[in-house]
């Protein structure tokens, strides 16, 4: 089972992927990433996101890598 923390950074990837207007396609290659990884980080069981990863993501969302890890409860 997938931890909170988790399931709050899939949540947050998936909401700046869609109000910036991205499909997980183009968020995978901004991001230079694979995009099956996109998927796993976005469902409902994510998989752990590397800090490398992290600082990808945020390049392509263009937000800094902090904003992505700041959760609401």
């Amino acid at each position: 089972m997938a931890h909170a923390i988790q399931i709050k950074f899939s949540r947050k990837i998936k909401a700046l992927r869609k109000t910036s207007g991205l499909s997980q396609q183009k968020l995978a290659e901004l991001a230079e990433l694979d995009y099956k990884h996109i998927q796993r980080l976005e469902s409902k069981r994510p998989t752990d996101a590397k800090l490398t990863t992290i600082e990808k993501l945020a390049e392509a969302l263009k937000v800094p890598a902090w904003k992505l890890l700041q959760f609401r409860d």
